[in-house]
C-alpha cells in the first residue's frame, strides 16, 4: 500500500496534530526574530558593539544551515514522531539556556545550539503534514500551520518586546521556553509514529548533494536565493538600533513597528501572489526588486526626529521584500526537476541559513557605535551595499530556465510562506507549501502510464511518437 493510501485508512487527530505544528511554528519563528529587535538593549546590556551583536544573529543561522546538510543525509533513518521530538527537545533546551546566559560567549553558544536544532524542525514539520494529510487537503493543512507564523509577526515579536523591556532580554527566552515545553508532552502524545517512508529505496547522502550543487540551474537557482538573503539580513538585524540610536525612537515604541510591518506584509502578501500569477513572476519580480532596493538605501539614510517616516518606510520595505520574494520562490521551485526537489530544498535551506548569517556578519563589521545608546556610523554604507545586492538578484533572476512543465507554481499558493521567507526566516523548505508539488512528475507519469495502458494497440506507435517521448525530453531539460 502506496503512503497516500495509507494516510486515507489511518485515522489521526488532524486538529491537534495541526495544532502542536502551529504552535511549534509560532515559538521557533518567535525565538529567532526577537533577537533582532532586542538588539539595542542586549548591546547595552551586554556591553558589545555592533559587529559582536552581528554573530548573536548569524550564530543561529550558520548552526542551521549546517545542521541541515546534515539533516538532509540521516533525517529520513528516524520516524517523523521521533525525529521531531527530539530535535524541538533539543530547540527549548536551548532557548532555555540563551535565557540563563550570564555573558555574551554563553549567549552565542546557546544560539548555536538553538539553531542547530530549530533551523531542521521547519522541514521536519512539513514532512509530517506530507505524511498525514492527503494531496486534497494538504494545502489547507499548511495553510493553518501558517498561522503560527501570522501571530508570531504581529503578536509574538511584540510581546516578547515588552516582556523583555519590562523584565530584561534574559526573560524573553525564558518565557518562550515555558511557554513551548507544555507542548512538547502534547507532541509526544498526539503525533503519529510515520515510519512509511522506512521502505522507501535511498540515494547515498553524498551522491545526492554531488547532483544537487553540480546541476547548473540548481546553481542559478542557489545565487538568486543568495543575493535575495543577504541583501536583507545585510540591513534587518540591526535596524532596531538604528531606530533607536539614528532616529530617536524608544525602545517601548519598537513593538509598534513590528506590529505595522507584519500587518502590512500578511494583507499585501496573497495580493502579490495573485498579480504575480496574472502578470507572470519575471515581470513582477523585476518591478518590485529595485523598489526593494531603493527602499533599503532610503531607511539606512533617515533623518534624526523622524520616527513617523522611519515606521511607513519599515513597512514598505517589509512589504516589498515579500513582494520580491514570493515570484522568485515561485521561479526557483519551476526551474527545478521534481523528482530532485527533496535534495535541493534541503541543500536550499541550508544555503538560506549559511548566507543569511553572512549577511548579518558582514553588516555588523561595516557599522560601529562610540558607546551606549549613540548612533550606529557606517549603516548608510551597509545600505549602499544592500541595494547593490538586492539589484544584482534581477539579472541573477533572468539566468534561471523555465522547466516548461505543464503544472506550474502558483505564487498565489506561496505567498504566505513566502512572507515567513522574506520577512526574517531563512529555510523553509518552500515547495512543500505548494499542495501536492512534490508530486506533480510522478502524478503526470502515472497518469500517462494509464492511458497507455488502455489505448488499442493500433494506437501504440502514434502514441509513442507524441506522447511517450517529448515528456521524457521535457523533464530531462530541466536537469
Amino acid at each position: 500500500m502506496s503512503e497516500a493510501e495509507s494516510n486515507n485508512t489511518t485515522t489521526y487527530n488532524e486538529r491537534l496534530i495541526l495544532f502542536v505544528l502551529a504552535t511549534v511554528q509560532f515559538i521557533t519563528i518567535v525565538d529567532f526574530m526577537i533577537v533582532m529587535p532586542l538588539g539595542p538593549q542586549l548591546m547595552r546590556v551586554l556591553q558589545i558593539d555592533p559587529s559582536a551583536f552581528g554573530l548573536i544573529v548569524s550564530s543561529y543561522t550558520f548552526a542551521a544551515g549546517l545542521a541541515g546538510l546534515v539533516a538532509s543525509a540521516t533525517v529520513d533513518r528516524f520516524s517523523r514522531k521521533s525525529a521531531f521530538l527530539v530535535l524541538y527537545a533539543g530547540f527549548i533546551l536551548g532557548t532555555l539556556l540563551c535565557g540563563l546566559a550570564p555573558n555574551y560567549v554563553t549567549l552565542v553558544l546557546a544560539r548555536v545550539l538553538t539553531g542547530a536544532f530549530g533551523g531542521i524542525l521547519g522541514g521536519i514539520s512539513m514532512a509530517i503534514i506530507g505524511d498525514v494529510f492527503p494531496d486534497s487537503r494538504r494545502g489547507r493543512a499548511t495553510g493553518a500551520m501558517m498561522t503560527g507564523f501570522a501571530i508570531a509577526s504581529v503578536a509574538g515579536v511584540p510581546l516578547g518586546l515588552v516582556i523583555g523591556n519590562h523584565f530584561g532580554w534574559n526573560m524573553t527566552f525564558i518565557a518562550l521556553a515555558l511557554a513551548g515545553l507544555p507542548v512538547l508532552f502534547v507532541a509526544a502524545y498526539s503525533l503519529p509514529s510515520l515510519d512509511a517512508h522506512f521502505g522507501e529505496a535511498r540515494v547515498h547522502p553524498l551522491e545526492s548533494l554531488r547532483r544537487t550543487f553540480t546541476v547548473p540551474n540548481h546553481l542559478n537557482a542557489f545565487a538568486l536565493i543568495i543575493a535575495l538573503t543577504c541583501s536583507g539580513f545585510l540591513i534587518f538585524p540591526y535596524i532596531s538600533a538604528y531606530f533607536v540610536g539614528n532616529i530617536g525612537m524608544s525602545e517601548q515604541q519598537l513593538p509598534w513597528v513590528y506590529i505595522a510591518g507584519g500587518g502590512l506584509t500578511f494583507v499585501a502578501s496573497p495580493i502579490i501572489g495573485r498579480w504575480a500569477d496574472r502578470a507572470g513572476k519575471l515581470l513582477v519580480f523585476r518591478v518590485i526588486a529595485p523598489l526593494s532596493a531603493a527602499l533599503m538605501f532610503a531607511i539606512t539614510h533617515l533623518y534624526e526626529g523622524g520616527i513617523v517616516l522611519a515606521i511607513a518606510v519599515f513597512g514598505a520595505l517589509m512589504v516589498c521584500n515579500v513582494g520580491r520574494m514570493i515570484p522568485a520562490m515561485a521561479m526557483i521551485t519551476a526551474s527545478v526537476a521534481p523528482r530532485h526537489r527533496g535534495s535541493f530544498l534541503s541543500a536550499n535551506s541550508s544555503v538560506q541559513h549559511i548566507f543569511g548569517g553572512v549577511g548579518a556578519y558582514v553588516g555588523g563589521l561595516f557599522v560601529t557605535q562610540a558607546g551606549e545608546g549613540a548612533a550606529l556610523e557606517g549603516f548608510g554604507t551597509v545600505g549602499w551595499i544592500a541595494a547593490v545586492v538586492g539589484m544584482s538578484s534581477l539579472w541573477l533572476a533572468g539566468r534561471l530556465r523555465s522547466g516548461e512543465q505543464p503544472e506550474t507554481v502558483s505564487a498565489t499558493e506561496l505567498s504566505l510562506p513566502a512572507a515567513a521567507e522574506a520577512a526574517y526566516d531563512p529555510g523553509e523548505p518552500m515547495i512543500a507549501f505548494v499542495d501536492g508539488a512534490a508530486e506533480v512528475g510522478d502524478v503526470r507519469l502515472q497518469s500517462f502510464e494509464r492511458d497507455l495502458h488502455h489505448e488499442s494497440v493500433d494506437h501504440l506507435p502514434e502514441l509513442n511518437s507524441t506522447h511517450a517521448v517529448r515528456p521524457q525530453v521535457r523533464r530531462d531539460a530541466i536537469d
